[in-house]
């Protein structure tokens, strides 16, 4: 079973209820999640409630490591299969909608190791030419990959073209669907945009004096720089941009809330409500 939704409206809670009258156990969906360190901001489960079941795909890499969405296909694989082993329910829960449509729809990834010396190539031409020219070289190279990606994520056209550069080949040629052993049930969470913006505000609230700018400053304290692609996460950005007085923290709390609406219209375009696929239920 997938329960899937934007961010805020509900779906940990609700899989910790079924994971308990199923005898489930949980596989997040959560790009967050994977990283050590960031609970507070990522709002993981707690230590009780991965206690009362047991959970898979969180606290999996430091945030400096590199994680990639063929290792999470891999891993959740790996979690569902030893899931179904122990004669128990997998229960794959997340807003990330690339990771839960990669696993729903059987995504096949070219695994390819990253390049880090191409990366920072193309990050500095990326910088200098700006991001619209390398996706108009993938448009040249590879029109079905680069139709499949939005011109401004910069990570994921920077990663298409170190596929083609490693294995020259058409990534959109390497990237394809074999529908998975096992039927699926998707459920989807949503709520009233008004509730749902209200549910978030209180969410970075909560955060916030949980102790989410302490999380931050161990975080930098540790050695983990605001550029990392963990670090620029919802929370973790705005919060060091506060201990860098780069802004006030009403103005950095403010940011998180506005951008997490954001984040979370953006997940129904992964979502989508005429999906027939999704079995939508009222929060």
């Amino acid at each position: 079973i997938a329960i899937v939704g934007p961010t805020a409206v509900g779906k940990s809670e609700l899989a910790l209820s079924l994971a308990q009258d199923f005898s489930a156990e949980i596989i997040s969906a959560d790009s967050r999640q994977i990283y050590r360190y960031m609970d507070i901001g990522t709002n993981k489960p707690t230590l009780a409630e991965r206690a009362l079941v047991p959970h898979h795909l969180i606290d999996v890499v430091n945030p400096d490591e590199e994680f990639n969405l063929a290792l999470y296909c891999q891993l959740a694989t790996e979690a569902i299969k030893s899931t179904h082993l122990k004669g128990k329910l997998p229960l794959l829960v997340g807003g990330s909608g690339l990771y839960i449509w990669s696993l729903v729809e059987g995504w096949k990834i070219p695994q390819v190791p990253p390049n880090r010396e191409l990366r920072r190539h193309l990050e500095a031409r990326a910088g200098q030419e700006g991001s619209y020219t390398l996706y108009q070289e993938l448009q040249s190279i590879d029109p079905s990959a680069a139709a499949k990606i939005h011109p401004g994520n910069i990570r994921r056209i920077i990663r298409a073209l170190e596929i083609y550069h490693a294995t020259g080949q058409l990534p959109s040629q390497l990237w394809h669907k074999e529908a998975p052993a096992f039927p699926i049930l998707i459920i989807g969470l949503t709520a009233e945009r008004g509730e749902l913006y209200s549910r978030i505000d209180c969410r970075v609230d909560k955060m916030v004096e949980g102790g989410l700018i302490e999380e931050v400053e161990r975080l930098l304290e540790r050695g983990y720089s605001p550029s990392l692609p963990s670090m620029s996460g919802m929370g973790y950005k705005q919060i060091s941009q506060f201990l860098r007085g780069e802004m006030t923290l009403p103005a950095a709390i403010d940011k998180i809330k506005y951008e997490t609406h954001r984040l979370a219209r953006h997940q129904y375009a992964w979502f989508r409500l005429d999906d027939g696929r999704i079995h939508w239920l009222d929060a």
